[in-house]
C-alpha cells in the first residue's frame, strides 16, 4: 500500500482513536475484513452480521498481527488501538475515497446491466499491455467490495479498473463518489433489479449516476447499440465515445465470425484502423466488450499492437460462459447470475454450437411486477432461436418452460433424476439462473453424468 497512517484514517472516517498517541503515524498494509486473512500491519474491519459479528475476532486479530481495527463498539481490554465510529461499514467507504485520492492513475469505471465483469476482465487485459494494472477481484463490486478493491491497490499501481455493481437509486451515486473515475464505461442497459428501479429507463438513471462523481476531464465509453446509451449526447460538457458492433459507432466491427471454442474473429474498426482479432471466448457479445477496451486503451495511449495482443489474451472468470467438456457433454457454465437480457445473449451463443443443444435455465430474481411475463418471453425467445430443449428450474421458471413449450421442475432435487432421459451424449448444455438458485449444483452434478 502507499503510506496511510492511523491518523489518516481516524481523520478520513471522523473516528475516535482510542490508545497508544505514539501510534498514530503506523501505517498500515492492508485492509481485512476476515480474521483468517489478517497479516502483520493489517487494519481490520469489525462488522456485525448476521450469523457473526466482527467485534468477537478484535483481540485475535491483534494478535496476529494487526495493528489497529475499525469498530462500533470498544473492545474488552484492548491491547492495541482501535478506532471508534458509527458504522463500519459507512467509514470503510470513507477510508476507500481518501485512499484512491492518494493516486493520481487512470481509474477504470464499468457497470451496466450484462456484462459488467467480462469487460472489466477485457479492459484489464488489455491495459496490461502497457500499465501495471489493479482490478476488482471475485464479485467485490458493491458498497463494501468497491472500498476493499481500491484499498488493496497496490502502491506502485499504474491504472485500475473498477466494477461496479447496483441494485437500487443512489448506490451508484456513492460508489463513485469513492472511485472517481477517469474513465466511464457503460456496457448494456438491461432487465435487472426491476423491483427497485421500475423499468429500464430506471435503470439508465441509476447506471448513470456514476457520472456525477467522475474527475475532470473524464472520458465517457457507452455502447451506442444499446437504445437508451445511444440517446446520451452529452455527460458533463463532453461527447461520449460509443462502441457497439454496428458502423454507425466510432469503434464498431466487422466480418464476425464466431468459431464456438475456436474462439470469435474479427475485424475491430475505428479512426481508419482495422484490428483483426481472435477473441478467446465462445460469445458473440464479447466482441462489444473487446471495442469498449479498445477504446479505453486508445485513450490510454496504447499501440495497436498492445491492444491486439490485450484483446487475444483475454481469460474468462468464475462461472460466466466457462465451457467444460465432461466426456459425455459440452457443458456452458454461466451460472454466475442471469437477467433476460444476459440469458437471451447466452441464449445467442448456445446457438453457434454445432449438435443438439440444451437450455437449463432458472429463476431471475428482482424483475419486479413483470417477472412472471419477462420468464414466459426469455421462454419463447428460446423456442424462437431453435434450442432443441429448454429446462425450466424453480417457481419463477415454471413461466419460462411454459413460453418454451418444454420441460418444468420444480427444484434442481426434482431435475436431477430426469437428466438421462433429457440429455443425449454429445450435448451441449447451457447452465443459467439467478446466483441464489445456486446452479453451480448442477453444473457439478453434469459433471460426473454419465450417459
Amino acid at each position: 500500500m502507499k503510506p496511510f497512517t492511523l491518523a489518516e484514517i481516524a481523520a478520513a472516517c471522523g473516528g475516535e482513536y482510542v490508545g497508544d498517541p505514539s501510534l498514530k503515524n503506523a501505517c498500515i498494509t492492508s485492509v481485512e475484513r476476515d480474521s483468517r486473512r489478517i497479516q502483520n500491519g493489517s487494519l481490520f474491519l469489525a462488522i456485525p452480521g448476521e450469523r457473526v459479528d466482527g467485534h468477537d475476532f478484535i483481540e485475535s486479530c491483534f494478535d496476529s498481527g494487526a495493528v489497529c481495527a475499525i469498530c462500533e463498539k470498544p473492545p474488552k481490554n484492548a491491547s492495541k488501538p482501535y478506532i471508534l465510529v458509527p458504522s463500519t461499514l459507512a467509514a470503510v467507504k470513507k477510508i476507500g475515497r481518501a485512499y484512491r485520492e492518494k493516486f493520481d492513475i487512470p481509474v477504470v469505471g464499468v457497470s451496466g446491466s450484462v456484462g459488467k465483469t467480462s469487460t472489466k476482465e477485457m479492459l484489464y487485459a488489455v491495459l496490461s499491455q502497457k500499465y501495471k494494472t489493479h482490478k476488482t477481484e471475485g464479485n467485490l463490486n458493491n458498497e463494501l467490495g468497491v472500498p476493499l478493491t481500491l484499498l488493496s491497490m497496490p502502491e506502485d499501481a499504474e491504472a485500475a479498473v473498477i466494477e461496479m455493481g447496483i441494485s437500487g437509486f443512489g448506490e451508484m451515486t456513492r460508489l463513485s463518489e469513492m472511485a472517481q473515475p477517469t474513465i466511464c464505461v457503460l456496457t448494456i442497459i438491461g432487465c435487472c433489479h426491476l423491483e427497485n428501479l421500475g423499468d429500464r429507463d430506471g435503470v439508465l438513471k441509476a447506471k448513470t449516476e456514476m457520472f456525477r462523481h467522475a474527475r475532470d476531464n473524464a472520458a465517457y465509453i457507452l455502447n451506442g447499440d444499446d437504445d437508451k446509451l445511444c440517446t446520451v449526447t452529452e455527460v458533463n460538457g463532453k461527447a461520449p465515445i460509443f462502441f457497439g458492433i454496428s458502423e454507425k459507432n466510432r469503434y464498431h466491427a466487422e466480418n464476425i465470425e464466431n468459431n464456438g471454442e475456436g474462439g470469435v474473429r474479427c475485424t475491430l474498426c475505428f479512426d481508419g484502423n482495422r484490428l483483426d482479432v481472435t477473441i478467446p471466448a465462445i460469445g458473440t457479445y464479447m466482441v462489444s466488450n473487446a471495442l469498449a477496451a479498445v477504446a479505453a486503451g486508445k485513450l490510454l495511449g496504447l499501440s495497436d499492437e498492445e491492444l491486439k495482443r490485450g484483446v487475444e489474451s483475454y481469460k474468462t472468470v468464475g462461472s460466466r460462459a466457462h465451457v467444460i467438456n465432461t466426456g459425455s457433454l459440452r457443458v456452458i457454465d454461466d451460472c454466475y447470475n442471469a437477467n433476460p437480457t444476459s440469458v437471451k445473449a447466452s441464449l445467442d451463443t448456445l446457438k453457434n454450437f454445432d449438435g443438439r443443444t440444451v437450455a437449463i435455465l432458472g429463476d431471475m430474481k428482482e424483475l419486479g411486477a413483470n417477472e412472471l411475463a419477462l420468464h414466459y418471453d426469455t421462454g419463447a425467445y428460446a423456442k424462437e432461436l431453435g434450442i432443441d430443449r429448454v429446462v425450466g428450474v424453480g417457481p419463477l421458471a415454471k413461466e419460462l418452460a411454459h413460453g418454451a413449450e418444454d420441460v418444468w421442475f420444480e427444484s434442481i432435487e426434482a431435475l436431477t433424476p430426469e437428466l438421462t432421459a433429457i440429455l443425449r451424449k454429445g450435448d451441449t448444455v447451457l447452465v443459467k439462473a439467478s446466483h441464489s438458485m445456486h446452479f453451480e449444483k448442477i453444473v457439478e452434478i453434469l459433471r460426473q453424468l454419465s450417459l
